[in-house]
């Protein structure tokens, strides 16, 4: 069911989305390892950048990619509608804030779903067909999924960045960690589901 690519390029699969129960808890494991022990590509190179609001990491992490020169201009997807990006460039590291206010976009997303219809519409706009993704670890593979399903002519380069916060190499000692894990899988064989039935893209899993 679940594969992950070399070089941090993740891939969703779809077999098995309708096995029961017992085999899906035993595909949790799995799950855990490709997200542990893929790393974010050492050279990712790409048009545009998007990246998942959630935490600072993933913020910080996409902007030093984009003042790196690894592409052409970001969208921070999922921004709160009262935050703009002044408010951002008071809360990044200086040297980030250029790249900021010159080459940084901003998106109202509520949802996963509604993050890769508004990056589809940005990229449109941009007219770019390759995208760096930048979300947490755990975040990454359901992240994928919708962006495939949005997307499906774009080449889509992960770069999964850590949470501080969660220590998910030793994801199975700790019960809010696996519990955070089992409900991203779970969430991420709900985008799968829904990919197979007709009109799918309607139920949100947030």
């Amino acid at each position: 069911m679940w594969r992950p690519r070399g070089g941090g390029a993740w891939c969703a699969g779809t077999r098995g989305a309708g096995s029961r129960s017992p085999r899906r808890a035993r595909a949790v494991p799995g799950f855990a390892r490709s997200v542990v022990d893929t790393p974010p590509p050492a050279d990712p190179r790409a048009e545009g950048i998007v990246v998942l609001t959630g935490g600072a990491a993933r913020i910080d992490g996409a902007l030093q990619l984009l003042a790196e020169g690894r592409a052409e201009r970001l969208l921070i997807s999922g921004v709160n509608p009262a935050v703009s990006l002044k408010t951002l460039a008071a809360t990044v590291d200086g040297r980030l804030r250029g790249v900021l206010e010159c080459c940084v976009d901003l998106d109202h997303a509520r949802d996963t779903i509604e993050n890769a219809s508004e990056t589809r519409s940005w990229a449109d706009r941009q007219g770019f067909s390759s995208l760096i993704v930048v979300t947490s670890d755990y975040h990454m593979p359901r992240t994928m999924a919708e962006l495939a399903q949005a997307m499906p002519g774009a080449r889509l380069i992960a770069y999964p960045v850590d949470n501080p916060e969660l220590d998910l190499a030793d994801w199975w000692r700790n019960p809010q960690v696996f519990g955070l894990l089992a409900r991203e899988y779970g969430k991420y064989l709900l985008v799968v589901a829904r990919s197979m039935l007709p009109g799918g893209r309607t139920v949100a899993a947030n």
